[in-house]
């Protein structure tokens, strides 16, 4: 049987610095890339085109990319789907794929239903519903080479961060 590695793990939060900070100084995770009031190329959440006002911040803890939501409006959105305005907690899971028809219909396959789609930076991303199984979404994300090397940079200044280095990266995001 095909496993399925995971590479992220995500929270939505109430400000993504202060989430970034806390993080750094608890765990030694980041540094962090923040990319505020993120858009996308296209975008669909459960049918509609309504894309909220969400800022991400990412960054790693050893070999896991951590990444936080902060949503600035009350719009519908799988973060609104699991937390109301001012509420925090773990949101999704991802792994990368190769294969974006293959891995999509593998997850309807298993009878998830597939709440966000969006297309942006040159990537695919969707996020499914699998609160039943994980408590929250399920993101696959294409695994282009331009994606790779971003996230092995990002993984590279994790590694290389030093004692007093704070919690963010100085050169701006990619995504």
């Amino acid at each position: 049987m095909k496993n399925y590695p995971l590479f992220q793990h995500a929270y939505l939060v109430n400000d993504v610095r202060e989430a970034c900070t806390q993080w750094h100084r608890l765990y030694g995770a980041g540094p962090f890339v923040v990319t505020d009031h993120h858009k996308t190329d296209t975008f669909m959440y459960r049918g509609t085109d309504t894309e909220a006002d969400v800022s991400y911040a990412f960054g790693y803890l050893d070999d896991m990319m951590i990444q936080f939501i902060q949503q600035h409006d009350d719009q519908p959105s799988i973060y609104r789907d699991m937390y109301k305005s001012g509420e925090e907690g773990f949101h999704h899971v991802g792994y990368l794929v190769n294969d974006w028809d293959k891995a999509k219909a593998r997850l309807e396959g298993l009878g998830f239903e597939c709440a966000c789609e969006l297309y942006a930076d040159n990537v695919n991303a969707a996020y499914y519903d699998t609160r039943s199984v994980t408590g929250g979404f399920t993101e696959i994300h294409m695994d282009p080479p331009h994606i790779i090397s971003t996230f092995a940079n990002w993984k590279r200044a994790h590694e290389t961060m030093e004692e007093g280095d704070g919690p963010f990266m100085d050169r701006p995001a990619i995504l």
